[in-house]
């Protein structure tokens, strides 16, 4: 995989000019944005159209977590706006990751779509072990995230987002075919932020990750473009 198609830029901003601006300014040197919840819920379904007429590619990160019926008619609606790749809560269950993954097959064999790589979350990289124990859960975040893993494994789905420190555990389990895009990426000399499990760039793509999602330091840097080069430089060093 070239370094240039591992870099997704997070557009973490409600604006709409700010985040095709961001776009713009990084064409050429990224090809993969992640719209989440905060500009998807400020914009619409709109933004997604407006990226993909600057040639950009969708990471549509909105964690959809519900019934299951309910994620299988937002996972297929998902597949109609064209995105690369979206994402559900593993922690729904394995109802739910499987008639997603069914509903997804379909609307994209009727419709002739093309389809999008529907990625499991496992604990997002904001919680350590003591947030899980707050949650009743009981593992460590490395087993819990390898327990979801393996559910939405057999559920059919084509990856997990996971943080960087389960990453060689879960290319040692899962093999070199599964996807997995990991935040939580942060430079040498970056603020952790609201990030807790985190590597650098080049340490992630060493354990094993596919794709790097890389947000604040990359859009809140003085010069994004430089930034952006920065972090293709490091992993490909």
């Amino acid at each position: 995989m070239k370094p240039s198609s591992r870099l997704i830029v997070a557009l973490d901003t409600p604006s709409r000019d700010r985040a095709l601006d961001l776009a713009r300014t990084l064409r050429g040197q990224v090809a993969v944005f992640k719209v989440g919840l905060e500009l998807y819920t400020a914009v619409g379904p709109s933004i997604l159209r407006d990226l993909k007429s600057l040639g950009a590619e969708i990471f549509l990160d909105l964690k959809f977590h519900d019934i299951p019926n309910t994620v299988a008619r937002a996972v297929a609606e998902a597949a109609r706006l064209g995105v690369a790749m979206l994402d559900l809560h593993l922690s729904g269950g394995a109802a739910m990751a499987r008639r997603a993954v069914d509903e997804l097959d379909a609307v994209c064999d009727l419709h002739q779509l093309r389809r999008p790589a529907l990625l499991g979350i496992t604990v997002p990289t904001s919680l350590s072990g003591e947030d899980l124990a707050a949650l009743g859960i009981g593992r460590t975040p490395e087993e819990q995230v390898l327990a979801l893993a393996a559910l939405g494994k057999e559920a059919g789905l084509d990856g997990v987002v996971a943080s960087p420190r389960e990453l060689a555990a879960l290319r040692q389990r899962f093999g070199p075919d599964w996807i997995i895009v990991t935040p939580g990426i942060r430079p040498s000399g970056s603020p952790a932020d609201d990030q807790v499990r985190t590597l650098t760039p080049k340490e992630a793509v060493e354990a094993g990750a596919d794709y790097l999602v890389v947000g604040r330091p990359i859009t809140g840097a003085a010069d994004p473009s430089e930034a952006a080069r920065e972090i293709l430089r490091s992993i490909i060093r």
